[in-house]
């Protein structure tokens, strides 16, 4: 079975867009919108799936999810 990877995600909302915006930081042009930000992380799973079949595809390296530092809460 292959480990599938968790790659962090920007959300935020775009107002000239009007849309949640979700960006995939580690996986370069990896971007997807929603009109609910639980819409946005759905379709930019899907793009993080199309993303990765396309680099195994071509041969293209795969990076690994990047670590990140979570704040401790005050």
């Amino acid at each position: 079975m292959t480990q599938k990877r968790r790659y962090r995600m920007n959300v935020y909302w775009s107002d000239q867009d009007q849309l949640w915006l979700v960006e995939v930081p580690d996986l370069p042009g990896a971007m997807a919108d929603g009109a609910t930000p639980e819409e946005a992380v759905t379709n930019a799973q899907l793009v993080i799936e199309n993303w990765l079949e396309v680099a195994q595809m071509d041969g293209w390296p795969i990076p690994e999810p990047q670590p990140y530092d979570v704040p401790a809460s005050a």
